[in-house]
């Protein structure tokens, strides 16, 4: 059987997790990308690298990518559906299509579609990505109005009928890209001028800002049936940024904020594989949603949360893909609590020291404890007020939320990060 995987550059994501779970189900891999040099680097180098997340070992049998033999890598403008379309048609029938980019699930969407394959409808992936078209979808269907305006590079200031401080982002961004909190209308134009001369032609958002506690939901769909694994707390970075500083695994998943997500993604017509979708608890008006992202949770919460569930979530999200329903059983309950930690430069400057990924020293009982760098030592490190800001990912395990936060203190105590000028 063939597995078609679309993505543009790698990321540990598809190396460690899809690719491995590809090679065990026995599936033939085509990997489609505009960026074929980068994935052959990046496979070679995991293979002397542990997996991510808290399991322990390394070595190639660890780490499961499969050989030369098991993935084709095809060069394609994966951005283009119609060159995604043409170049998977000149291949052997594949059984399944599918990709964890943001960037690319209604190109995906659009190829599944083509070949009367399982996948995501194309117009949920498009109102995904988008935020203009989420907001305006979420608030015809009545879920919620968020006052939301797009900002164009010949859009006039100031702008009518904003009450401020609003939030300024891309309207397809990702990682907290050129997402800031803004004060008043000069700032705004201030900003919108920044951003336009790095991101020329993209359009911008500017939306109230929704304050309160920022949760996600975590949720795999096979198009009938919906399993919510859970979700996690976020903590932010101080305003005006909003980098993800660290994601605390919720014991119980808010009952307001699943119903109106679940309702919210209905709405959206998000009703097939994995999303990862982020939302506010605000007191004063109940759950809104930040965005939806058409994929697993990244930057090593996958990994995570597949230890936690103790099944691989990589394997799930390809067997939905091969038309296979949700176990009858439904979803794994958690086996522990689970903390991921971001270790973000604090200034610029050049990586001097790095802990090895893998497992980590621990003085807690039944707490497991794991390091991935995110930089390699000797890095020159910009600040971009990003996730991108990311030196490496702390995942820690364990049997109670005190352990858990207990090992996490003691791993940052040790200080293993040095940036010097």
């Amino acid at each position: 059987m063939v597995l078609c995987l679309v993505a543009s550059k790698p990321t540990d994501s598809l190396i460690f997790g899809f690719l491995p779970a590809a090679a065990r189900l026995g599936l033939e891999v085509v990997l489609l990308t505009d960026q074929p040099a980068e994935h052959e680097r990046a496979r070679a180098a995991a293979r002397t690298l542990p997996r991510p997340g808290i399991r322990p070992g390394g070595g190639d049998d660890q780490a499961g990518t499969p050989g030369p033999a098991d993935i084709r890598i095809l060069a394609c403008d994966v951005w283009d559906a119609r060159e995604l379309i043409a170049t998977i048609a000149a291949l052997p029938a594949p059984e399944a299509v599918l990709s964890n980019s943001d960037h690319l699930q209604a190109q995906t969407a659009l190829a599944a579609a083509y070949f009367g394959l399982p996948g995501k409808d194309w117009r949920s992936a498009m109102r995904a990505k988008n935020k203009s078209l989420m907001r305006r979808r979420l608030a015809q269907t009545g879920s919620e109005r968020v006052t939301a305006t797009a900002i164009r590079a010949d859009t006039s200031h100031p702008l009518r009928d904003l009450d401020y401080p609003v939030v300024l982002k891309p309207s397809e961004g990702v990682a907290s890209e050129d997402v800031m909190l803004v004060g008043d209308s000069a700032e705004l134009a201030a900003r919108c001028e920044q951003v336009f001369a790095r991101r020329p032609g993209e359009t911008l958002l500017a939306e109230e800002y929704l304050p309160g506690a920022l949760h996600t939901l975590e949720t795999l769909s096979d198009g009938t049936t919906t399993w919510v694994l859970g979700g996690f707390r976020t903590r932010l970075s101080p305003l005006p940024f909003f980098i993800e500083e660290r994601l605390t695994w919720e014991d119980a998943v808010p009952e307001a904020g699943r119903a109106h997500v679940l309702a919210a993604l209905a709405g959206l017509g998000a009703a097939f594989g994995a999303c990862h979708t982020e939302y506010v608890l605000d007191s004063g008006r109940g759950p809104v949603l930040i965005e939806v992202n058409d994929r697993l949770i990244g930057d090593h919460c996958d990994f995570v949360l597949s230890d936690l569930l103790g099944i691989d979530l990589f394997e799930s999200v390809v067997r939905l893909y091969l038309g296979e329903p949700l176990p009858a059983s439904g979803p794994p309950r958690p086996g522990g609590h689970a903390i991921i930690d971001y270790v973000v430069a604090e200034r610029a400057g050049v990586l001097s020291t790095a802990p090895p990924p893998g497992p980590q020293p621990g003085t807690e009982p039944g707490v497991t404890v794991s390091c991935w760098p995110l930089r390699t030592v000797g890095d020159r490190i910009e600040l971009t007020r990003t996730n991108r800001d990311y030196l490496g990912v702390n995942s820690v395990i364990g049997p109670s939320p005190a352990a858990t936060q207990r090992a996490v203190t003691a791993l940052r105590a040790m200080d293993s990060w040095k940036i010097v000028p």
